[in-house]
């Protein structure tokens, strides 16, 4: 597993302390689904690349976690598990009153790894 990325720390410390235990349980359940990818800050926001390629973004709202991005192959293989949380184009939102469903996280991705793997390998 890659090194803890310092500025993911430092944003981290920096939300309100009911957002933080959330956050760190949205990285680190990222982290250990892409143990390879490197952690960064991404539009103002945690994420993680793998090689160049952006993986996922994630951040807290007012009322709500987001994971980005959401896509296609992600809806159709995870279908109506998923669905309630889709808003918007890449968006997944999760409410911040309920606890975060760290396994569908985890699923989402993993699939977005493979999703990436798969395109780094297909013919030019």
């Amino acid at each position: 597993m890659r090194a803890p990325n310092p500025a993911v720390d430092a944003y981290i410390k920096g939300l309100a302390a009911d957002r933080q235990e959330p956050m760190r349980q949205l990285r680190e359940t990222i982290r250990a689904a892409a143990p390879d990818a490197d952690e960064v800050i991404t539009y103002k926001m945690p994420g993680f690349k793998a090689g160049t390629a952006f993986l996922v973004s994630y951040d807290a709202f007012k009322a709500h976690y987001s994971l980005f991005p959401a896509d296609d192959l992600i809806i159709a293989e995870l279908g109506d598990e998923v669905l309630p949380h889709v808003k918007g184009r890449g968006t997944l939102q999760f409410p911040a009153d309920r606890p975060l469903p760290l396994d569908l996280i985890r699923r989402i991705v993993e699939i977005r790894v493979r999703e990436l793997a798969e395109a780094a390998a297909a013919p030019s």
